[in-house]
């Protein structure tokens, strides 16, 4: 944690700690997961909403 947090209540800062770790332990289990070979290429289309490839509508 940073001296900025000093200021910050004890709940706070253990706030900010938890979080901290739980995006350490994110981070290291999105390393571990596999890569997806012959994916779409572009951004993920469940987060946009681009349900076509090819100016084919594509579904599951």
């Amino acid at each position: 944690m940073s001296d900025d947090s000093k200021d910050l209540p004890p709940a706070a800062q253990r706030a900010l700690a938890e979080a901290e770790e739980r995006r350490r332990k994110a981070e290291e289990k999105a390393k571990e997961s596999p890569k997806e070979l012959g994916g779409r290429n572009g951004p993920d289309p469940a987060r946009y909403g681009d349900w076509e490839k090819k100016g084919i509508a594509i579904d599951f």
